[in-house]
């Protein structure tokens, strides 16, 4: 299995956070967790809303937490709002089903972190997650 290093965690931020910019994105917060749920990286661009960074690290944490992508997530609390609800408890308000969460997955398969980002439309979250595991050679899973 992967290691999911402090370079390889800050190189995954650097570059979603390269392609918000590129793509005209508003101001993004991006954070990397490792599987435990306990955050390598944060950074929160000048701008970003304050909540942003409690965002991405409740997209990422459900991520690791569930075992599935946010995009994943997002379709399973609209299906099921009632079960959403009581994992929202469960997690102390800790998780946040949506795009833009991503899990992090070595070339084995095996989960070595998640990503989160919080800032501008889900989708486009999601996007500047992808790119940024991508660039380091891992895979994006976004359920």
């Amino acid at each position: 299995m992967t290691t999911l290093t402090l370079q390889r965690a800050s190189d995954i931020v650097d570059a979603a956070l390269a392609k918000a910019r590129e793509l005209g994105f508003r101001p993004l917060a991006v954070t990397v967790l490792d599987p435990g749920g306990n955050a390598i990286v944060l950074k929160r661009e000048d701008h970003a809303g304050i909540l942003r960074p409690g965002i991405a690290h409740a997209k990422a944490w459900g991520c690791v937490g569930m075992g599935v992508g946010g995009a994943a997530g997002a379709r399973h609390a609209t299906r099921d709002p009632a079960f959403f609800a009581a994992l929202a408890a469960i997690s102390e308000g800790r998780v946040a089903a949506s795009r833009g969460g991503v899990l992090i997955r070595d070339a084995d398969g095996e989960v070595v972190g998640a990503v989160g980002v919080s800032g501008d439309r889900p989708e486009n979250d999601e996007t500047c997650a992808v790119f940024g595991v991508q660039s380091v050679g891992l895979t994006a899973d976004i359920g």
